[in-house]
């Protein structure tokens, strides 16, 4: 909701807009005002709404022409004034001033004043306002209401100003058409998905416990018992299917909102819009979808344990059936108060656990609601909004890991989330493992992958679950991600994948290392087709010397067609636990622990040469140290790798 209101008056010469604004400053009629009274600001703390108002007069002369023009631009509301013993200033009003608005462009809350109303003694008569303000708040929407008054007794001058200040904060064009008398359309959507939202057991009928919730929420009180009553009371007079079982309706929630609409108390229905994100134009604010949320340069944004309980609440909610999966309808029905599936066109729900007929079980729930957090966070925070996460701030539902080269160098990883880059030539493989990793069963048919595939699941290390993000890019992207430092750094280990049975597979791989710089993160090597004859690779050394000369362990043997998996998806995810262990060439970022123990080792194996034990620390164990002499022969021979 803004915070000022500039309020500007308009009329014809002699209508009593410079004394009206006079008699409200001094709460008393001043008989000799000059022209036009300087602008007038109002602080927020002596306002109903709190907020800082400026009130602008203007003059009606040719001479006042250009500045009058130029207040119309700027102004939130405008109050055309005419006078009651003057005709002409009100048959004026259809025929020059509101023209004149939007001739200038302008479309803001108008309101009619009709002062002078001392001179009929005082008298406010509504049956003559509704036959001639009603066909003009036909003809121009933007007239909000009218108002008579008197600056002389002084009498009705602050409510010219109220309902000016009310046009603005809680204006009734967004919500009602005063023409055929019902909310409109975007209204009533956003007012139809409060109730879907406060429907907490999705009944159909908001009872007296979630009736009170949403007082609660949004006016900070809750029904006292009587209200209550008197609410379903008053809403089964009028519409008979606004209640039942004791609760109250779809129907019932909008009729009580038309009412208050109708009855001019549109600041119901507006802080009730606002407190779920609304703002003027009916649709939910980018800082209500996406609350701040800083995420440090090398970490990762994980579901916190209120998050995963919020997506497994709203599971639990929508599996009518109580079947442990989400089929199609269910879904329709749970992503029915957000702009729909957040996944649409991502393949979903293939890159997940689903049950045998295709419905999304509930581990696949909160895995791709993990990898959704992984790659794509805001995508999480604005789907938590629409579907209702119940707490402030929303950020609560998302956690910051530690960053991983801090994870590295401690030799400890803190995240429960993992990405995994699965490279390869095309035909090698890949798109089968990520399958099979999402329990899809083995195509026979190769189909070339043209848009990155990403899949998800969980893992279980050590009794502990872990969900480990596999992508896949396609040749087309592939060099495009891999030369990004940005996203290759989000990575958490890269595999490698070869077909052992392809003589030409391996050394795309092996080309692909050396062209970008990925030897820092942790790597795994799978050769794929285990059951078809192993091939000798057209490469300078076999795929397994070649890991033995990085220091990785040797290539994990698969076969996806065969279901031969070798538990390669723990291997992975336990080198994202044990980084490492995995860094091809050596660890660069060995623990304080692990190099003394090198230096014991080196010690015993020297015979006590100080001196050269002390240099060859230095040289190479020490950090930042030239690890990479460790791949030489006589490295290897010295830690007892005679075959390399």
């Amino acid at each position: 909701m803004r915070r000022d209101v500039r309020i500007l008056l308009v009329g014809d010469e002699g209508v009593g807009k410079s004394t009206i604004i006079t008699s409200l400053i001094k709460e008393s009629f001043v008989p000799h005002v000059q022209h036009v009274v300087p602008e007038v600001t109002i602080p927020p703390e002596v306002t109903p709404e709190n907020v800082t108002t400026y009130i602008v007069d203007s003059g009606a002369g040719p001479s006042d022409r250009p500045h009058l023009e130029s207040e119309i631009r700027k102004a939130h509301v405008i109050c055309v004034v005419y006078s009651i013993d003057n005709p002409n200033s009100f048959d004026r009003i259809p025929t020059f001033w509101l023209p004149l608005f939007r001739q200038l462009g302008v479309n803001v809350p108008v309101i009619l004043v009709g002062n002078k109303i001392d001179l009929r003694g005082g008298e406010v008569t509504n049956e003559a306002l509704e036959d001639e303000i009603l066909p003009i708040m036909n003809e121009f929407k933007e007239v909000e209401t009218c108002v008579e008054c008197s600056a002389q007794m002084p009498l009705n001058v602050s409510e010219v100003f109220y309902f000016a200040q009310k046009a603005v904060l809680h204006p009734t064009a967004p919500l009602y058409d005063s023409r055929e008398h019902v909310l409109k359309p975007a209204c009533l959507k956003a007012l139809q998905r409060i109730f879907q939202l406060c429907d907490a057991n999705k009944d159909g009928v908001l009872d007296a416990f979630e009736l009170n919730e949403f007082q609660r929420k949004c006016f900070d009180a809750p029904l006292q018992l009587q209200e209550l009553e008197g609410i379903k009371d008053m809403v089964r007079e009028h519409l008979p299917d606004g209640v039942r079982d004791n609760g109250l309706t779809e129907p019932g929630f909008l009729y009580l909102h038309t009412l208050f609409i109708q009855r001019g108390r549109l600041e119901t229905t507006w802080t009730v819009l606002r407190k779920f994100g609304y703002a003027e134009d009916l649709r939910l604010t980018e800082s209500f979808l996406l609350p701040k949320f800083e995420v440090p340069y090398d970490c990762s944004v994980e579901l916190s344990p209120k998050g995963y309980q919020f997506f497994t609440d709203i599971f639990e909610t929508f599996d009518k059936d109580k079947d442990g999966a989400l089929k199609a309808s269910e879904l329709d029905a749970l992503f029915g108060t957000s702009p729909g599936n957040p996944w649409a066109g991502q393949r979903f729900p293939e890159s997940t656990l689903v049950d045998e007929t295709g419905a999304v079980t509930l581990q696949g729930w909160l895995a791709q609601w993990s990898m959704t957090t992984l790659l794509d966070h805001k995508t999480t925070l604005s789907y938590l909004a629409y579907l209702g996460f119940p707490e402030e701030p929303r950020t609560i539902a998302l956690t910051t890991t530690r960053p991983r080269k801090t994870d590295r160098r401690k030799g400890k990883v803190t995240r429960n989330v993992f990405l995994c880059y699965v490279c390869g030539a095309a035909g090698s493989g890949k798109t089968s493992l990520l399958r099979a990793f999402a329990g899809k069963p083995y195509r026979e048919t190769y189909e070339p992958t043209s848009k990155m595939l990403s899949v998800v699941n969980a893992v279980d290390i050590d009794g502990s679950e872990k969900y480990l993000v596999l992508q896949e890019f396609g040749s087309k992207y592939e060099a495009e991600t891999l030369r990004n430092s940005k996203k290759t750094d989000l990575a958490d280990v890269i595999i490698y994948v070869y077909d052992s049975s392809d003589t030409n597979s391996f050394s795309y791989i092996s080309n692909l290392r050396q062209q970008y710089s990925l030897d820092h993160i942790p790597t795994l090597f799978v050769a794929t087709k285990s059951d078809l004859d192993l091939a000798q690779q057209r490469h300078e050394v076999q795929p397994d010397v070649y890991c033995r000369r990085l220091g990785l362990q040797l290539p994990v043997s698969v076969s996806v067609e065969q279901g031969q998996l070798a538990d390669v998806f723990h291997a992975i995810c336990s080198i994202a636990m044990n980084p490492h262990a995995a860094i091809p060439g050596g660890d660069r970022s060995l623990t304080s622990t692990e190099r003394l123990r090198m230096y014991i080792t080196l010690t015993a194996l020297l015979g006590g040469a100080s001196t050269g034990v002390i240099m060859f620390w230095r040289t190479f164990l020490r950090p930042g140290g030239a690890w990479h002499a460790w791949t030489t022969p006589w490295a290897s021979w010295l830690f007892g790798r005679r075959d390399s």
